[in-house]
This record gives structure tokens, sequence and C-alpha cells, in this order.
């Protein structure tokens, strides 16, 4: 990440539902960060976000699939499922793959993940928090599914 703006733009989309570029500018200024919409439309542009419907039908801005390592279309092949409890992640893979999938998630290196544990269907993984395990889930679905 090439700035600390950028981080938090990140941090920002992940944690809110972001509509518009509005928005995120106000919300970069309470977090320390004041910004023209000119500096927004660019950072926006630099980190390559795009506008992804929600399940509550909303258009937020998301990290485009292009962000992820190609190794991450592994992915959308093989979880079947993903669900939580507290501060774990349980992704639920086909037969086989759960260690291929785990090496995937390693290395993405999510600020979510405290650690993972693969066999050979079933993939935990620790968070900090709850709240840190449903922006995983959040995340991991948004990836995955689109």
């Amino acid at each position: 990440m090439p700035n600390a703006r950028h981080e938090m733009i990140i941090h920002i989309i992940q944690t809110n539902e972001v509509t518009t570029q509005e928005m995120l500018r106000d919300l970069l200024e309470e977090k320390g960060f004041p910004v023209t919409q000119a500096t927004i439309s660019r950072d926006i542009r630099q980190l390559k976000l795009k506008k992804k419907r929600t399940a509550a039908g909303k258009n937020c801005y998301a990290q485009s699939h292009a962000d992820l390592p190609s190794s991450t279309s592994l992915m959308t092949d093989v979880v079947q499922k993903i669900d939580y409890a507290i501060n774990t992640v349980v992704v639920t893979c086909h037969a086989g793959t759960a260690q291929a999938a785990c090496a995937v998630l390693d290395k993405l290196q999510l600020p979510e993940i405290v650690g993972t544990i693969a066999g050979d269907d079933t993939i935990f993984i620790l968070t900090r928090s709850e709240s840190s395990a449903k922006q995983l889930l959040h995340r991991l679905e948004t990836h995955i599914w689109g």
C-alpha cells in the first residue's frame, strides 16, 4: 500500500457500506485525512475500487477481484460454505482441497486473521474478535462469490 490514506480507505470500505465518494471523503476526514474530491477520485482509480451490490441491494465500494492474487480463483472453485462462531471463521471445502485453499488465505495476509488450521475439507481461521470474524466473513463472501 503506497500510503496511510490508501490503507485507511481500504479499512473504511471493509468496515462500512460506502456508497458515494462524498461519504468516503467524510469518513476519511473523521479519521484525520482531509482530502478533496479530486484526491478521492484518484485514490479510487489507483486502488482499483469497484462498486459491488450488497445483499441489501446497495452499491458500495469494494476492492476488485483483480487486486487479489490469481490463486484466489481456486477459492471460488473449492469453497462450499463459510460461517463463523464468535472469533472463529470456518470454511468448508470440497474433500481434499482445504490445505490448498488455506495456503491461499495465508498468502493474502489479511489483517483479520491471527492464524489458520486446515484439515481435509475444513479450514479454521482464528480472528481477534467477533467483529473481525464478521468482517472476514464478509470479505471472503464478497471475493469468493462476488
